[in-house]
């Protein structure tokens, strides 16, 4: 329940306060005077998004308070966030001129979203243009499925993750499909490509082999003059060389030799040098015999770097690159020759989910079904005492043709004002003042049991004279054992109230200002006249008046 309400420069008020009771409280005025200004406050308390332009004008912020009974459950959820000795929950809200607000749970500053959380189980809020919702399909379902019990949101929850899972399937077998058809044609590709280079077998050790001997083969007579021309200065057919001068030259060291350790060790020297001299001779001129190369051995060479300079320009530039992507076409064949093992699972994977998805949509439709016989009947019962005796009214599903997140059904309320009329949609049916009492109806139902105070705003809309004393009955059984607060226009209404608040405009100061006041007895009796449309002293009026409180 909530206790008191605290408004200040909020819009046209520049500070307001209400004490409720419990039961029935109702909230009047003029038009314009700012009776929706509540509705925005407590719409603040309830999470809603502050904007600009919610500050009186001349202010630096608006701040709203509601002070609520603190049901058990809501202290043991709360935990340590409230203090110990808690016995009442304060919910605030400040808003700045620039539209920044800050929420308070318990004094204590919060997130939007706690104030959220924690108001949704205080107050049920229901706007004035709330019974033009129910001309929705989605509204209706959202009512029906409120009305299959606790249990129903975890199902309807199951149904969406399951038909998420159908259609993240449904695009990976289109995906594969795709694959699979260009399947054939890429695996041709990577055949003759992985063909191509298993064929040549080329290796990085076998390129640079063939480089160096490609290099000798080329300059193999430059390379022949130049052994043989070393081997004949050395050592020539004809003539000393210069093998033989060092021969010569070392016999006469050798004739001295032990006579003179320094020239012993140059002598040792001269030796060494003639005979390496001796061996680079026969060297060179060995290798100048072995140096050649078989016919066409040179075109094989450049054939074969030849392959391998053109795998290169197709594949990455070097023959590291060329094995890499070799490597890569081998992978991807493997991957695509899976493709059909792969389509297979993925197919009976989906069957799978749509087999669950239907059983799920199953079980959907058929607490839906139980539950609209409840609520029909249930609706049919509080229309009676909404001055809709004769009216029928009935909860239609029908299958989707396409499933969705809350389903395969289509849920449509029908309603026939007079017997033996055929039920028609209610969007196309139902008057404003029609609507305004199914909607009374459906929250009735939908609320019974609830602790939750119920606000409405102008829930009245489009209805006068007897039916709006019955939607004020309405309201009033409504209110038995809970709190309600309804904004409304109307003396029928207003009449049956427990405690009466007025707003009144005064627009001679600029900015104008809306004040809220709660009405003493007497001054219930003037409020109802105006609200009957007469002048303050009009006697029948007042009489009116009178009698709508005595019959209240």
């Amino acid at each position: 329940m909530l206790h008191e309400l605290r408004v200040e420069n909020l819009l046209l008020i520049e500070r307001a306060e209400l004490r409720l009771r419990p039961g029935l409280n109702v909230i009047t005025g003029e038009t314009g005077a700012g009776k929706t200004v509540l509705a925005s406050a407590l719409d603040l308390l309830l999470g809603g998004k502050a904007r600009q332009g919610l500050v009186r004008p001349g202010a630096d912020e608006a701040y709203v308070e509601g002070v609520f009974e603190l049901p058990t459950e809501l202290r043991e959820v709360l935990g340590d966030r409230l203090a110990a000795d808690a016995e009442e929950l304060v919910l605030a809200r400040r808003v700045s001129a620039e539209g920044r607000s800050r929420a308070y749970l318990g004094g204590r500053s919060c997130a939007v979203t706690d104030l959220r959380d924690v108001a949704a189980g205080l107050i049920a809020f229901y706007g004035q243009h709330e019974h033009r919702k129910l001309t929705l399909a989605s509204a209706q379902l959202e009512l029906l499925d409120g009305a299959c019990g606790l249990e129903h949101g975890g199902v309807r929850a199951a149904y969406a993750r399951t038909l998420a899972r159908v259609r993240a399937l449904e695009r990976s077998l289109d995906e594969l499909r795709e694959r699979a058809g260009a399947r054939d044609r890429e695996i041709d590709l990577l055949h003759f490509e992985v063909a191509e280079i298993e064929a040549a077998d080329p290796s990085e050790a076998e390129e640079a082999e063939l480089v160096a001997r490609r290099d000798r083969l080329r300059h193999v007579e430059a390379l022949r003059a130049a052994a043989f021309g070393g081997a004949e200065a050395l050592a020539p057919d004809d003539g000393l060389g210069v093998t033989g001068l060092l021969a010569a030259g070392g016999a006469g060291l050798e004739g001295v030799d032990g006579v003179d350790p320094g020239l012993d060790g140059i002598g040792e020297r001269w030796r060494a040098l003639a005979i390496e001299a001796s061996e680079l001779g026969r060297e060179l001129r060995a290798y100048g015999e072995e140096l050649g190369s078989e016919p066409g051995e040179l075109d094989t060479i450049e054939q074969r770097l030849a392959v391998c300079d053109r795998l290169k320009r197709k594949h990455g530039g070097t023959l590291a690159a060329v094995l890499a992507y070799a490597q890569r076409c081998r992978e991807r064949r493997d991957e695509l020759d899976a493709v059909e093992v792969a389509l297979e699972a993925a197919a009976a994977a989906l069957a799978a989910a749509r087999d669950e998805l239907e059983a799920r949509s199953a079980a959907l439709r058929e607490a839906r079904r139980a539950a609209a016989a409840v609520l029909a009947a249930a609706v049919r019962e509080r229309l009676a005492g909404l001055a809709m005796e004769t009216a029928s009214f009935e909860i239609a599903l029908e299958p989707r043709d396409e499933p969705g997140p809350t389903g395969a059904d289509v849920v449509e309320f029908r309603i026939a004002s007079n017997p033996g009329v055929p039920a028609g949609p209610l969007r196309e049916i139902a008057s404003g003042g029609e609507l305004s009492r199914v909607m009374l109806a459906l929250l009735g139902v939908a609320n019974d049991g609830s602790g939750a105070t119920l606000v409405f705003d102008e829930v009245d809309a489009g209805i006068g004279g007897q039916t709006a004393r019955a939607v004020g009955a309405q309201l009033r059984e409504l209110a038995a054992g809970r709190q309600l607060l309804c904004i409304t226009h109307l003396p029928q209404i207003a009449s049956l109230a427990a405690r009466h608040f007025s707003i009144t405009k005064d627009a001679t100061v600029e900015p104008a200002v809306t004040t809220v006041r709660t009405l003493a007895k007497g001054e219930v009796v003037g409020e109802l006249v105006r609200m009957l449309g007469a002048a303050e002293d009009d006697v029948a009026a007042r009489r009116h008046a009178k009698e709508l409180l005595r019959a209240a």
